[in-house]
């Protein structure tokens, strides 16, 4: 019999506006060297990953915290769990806000670069926050992150009916 290991885990928040009737969500671009020249299908929610024992709802409200500089409030509404094509699961929240994607500021994590050079830099977690409208977004977030906007989507038109 053979045990696998429980799927690592992600918590994160779709913060999303609705500026003259449009529907835009907020993004971020994963900062570092393995990223800086990906663009569509790179783009993610702010998220990050937490332990087993760690409440997920506050897992994500941290993670957004630390990627992003900035504290979000509101009605969170809970979306699907979602799998990425490395097996992680993703939670998230969806919740209507706003914030300076401009003024974002990311906290941020030490790797050896370039490779097996001995020598270490610091890279901010997130180098970019933008607001997309949800056909761009589409194009811009990861693949398997897709199915959250589908998500809000539904979200936002069955609070019209």
């Amino acid at each position: 019999m053979t045990s696998s290991a429980p799927a690592r885990q992600s918590a994160g928040l779709l913060l999303f506006r609705r500026p003259a009737d449009r529907l835009e969500v907020f993004l971020v671009h994963p900062g570092g060297p393995f990223w800086a020249r990906r663009n569509l299908g790179a783009w993610s929610i702010p998220k990050g990953e937490f332990a087993a024992e760690e409440n997920a709802f506050d897992a994500a409200r941290r993670e957004f915290r630390e990627e992003t500089g900035v504290d979000v409030t509101g009605s969170f509404l809970p979306l699907q769990p979602v799998r990425q094509a490395g097996g992680k699961v993703v939670h998230a929240w969806a919740v209507e806000g706003d914030c300076e994607a401009a003024s974002v500021r990311s906290n941020t994590f030490t790797l050896e670069w370039p490779p097996r050079s001995g020598q270490t830099r610091e890279f901010p977690e997130v180098d970019r926050a933008a607001w997309f409208e949800l056909p761009e977004a589409r194009q811009r977030i990861l693949a398997s992150q897709v199915p959250l906007l589908d998500q809000l989507e539904q979200l936002i038109a069955d609070s019209r009916r």
